[in-house]
């Protein structure tokens, strides 16, 4: 057996199908379903039943299943043991992250990262939080940055920054000027917000169910699938919304919001790295994880 014939077999039994394993490692499905195969030939026994419907691991495929990712990294520990001896890091490090993470914190992480190991290549995905837990799960990336504490018993999260969200609109649009409403004055303001799946709104959504509320108690006017659309539509007077403090920090410098405190509700949050559970990272990946979690961010 062989380490594509492996990562082959995890990969399929992480995602429950053959074609969804051929793109998460850039192979054909034939490819996948050849490995597979050989890997069956080789230890006389099916690793997995297959119909037109669905894919279901078997009992000695689940028995494989521990060796398999066991022998995996040990070779992932190997490499990153022999590449220290090397001096330079070298690799791509690959960094799923939030939208607010993305656009307001990251690139100066990453500048600061490139800077110390200059050899190395960056990719990046920014999405939801809850596509960044998916996208780990699947093995498409290895490290994520997340907006909320998700509880994922498969994944790793751990604090490493703090935040707190804010309520802003355009100067004047909201009645009351203000600096810190009622929490009932919420259910009277046009509201603009991210979409279902993002960090910041799951956030929110969570503190008002502390208080009793659904979303189905706002006044919601408008969704929007990213940052930047949110704060346009706040600008051009559509309504107020939450974001990161972080996120609006520029435009309440140049005086194009305000913001408002919600009285007796805690918005404060922290953002959070997440990995898989009980799996060796590249050293690429390791370095960047030990760098965030010692460098203590705080706004």
């Amino acid at each position: 057996m062989n380490n594509d014939q492996l990562q082959a077999f995890t990969q399929v039994a992480r995602t429950k199908s053959f074609s969804e394993a051929g793109r998460a490692l850039f192979v054909s499905q034939p490819t996948i379903t050849s490995q597979i195969k050989s890997l069956e030939e080789e230890l006389g026994a099916p690793l997995f039943h297959r119909t037109k419907k669905f894919v279901q691991i078997t009992p000695a495929g689940e028995k494989f299943l521990t060796y398999a990712q066991q022998m995996l990294d040990l070779q992932m520990q190997a490499k990153n043991e022999i590449g220290a001896l090397n001096g330079e890091l070298q690799g791509t490090l690959a960094v799923a992250s939030s939208l607010t993470i993305g656009e307001s914190i990251l690139p100066a992480l990453l500048h600061d990262f490139k800077k110390a190991h200059p050899y190395i290549n960056l990719k990046t995905e920014i999405t939801n939080s809850q596509h960044i837990v998916e996208m780990i799960q699947r093995g498409e990336f290895e490290i994520g940055l997340i907006e909320a504490d998700l509880q994922v018993p498969d994944l790793q999260s751990e604090a490493f920054m703090s935040d707190e969200l804010v309520l802003f609109a355009a100067p004047h649009v909201l009645k009351d000027s203000e600096a810190e409403l009622d929490l009932e004055t919420l259910k009277e303001i046009p509201l603009v917000m991210r979409e279902e799946g993002s960090g910041t709104r799951s956030v929110f959504e969570s503190r008002l169910e502390a208080h009793g509320w659904t979303k189905q108690d706002l006044n919601i006017e408008l969704e929007l699938g990213s940052t930047e659309s949110v704060k346009a539509a706040v600008e051009a007077g559509m309504g107020a919304a939450i974001l990161s403090k972080s996120a609006v920090r520029k435009e309440l410098e140049l005086g194009l919001i305000q913001t408002y405190r919600i009285k007796d509700l805690n918005l404060k949050r922290n953002f959070y790295i997440v990995r898989k559970k009980d799996r060796a990272l590249q050293l690429v990946s390791e370095m960047f994880y030990k760098t965030i979690m010692a460098g203590k961010f705080s706004e």
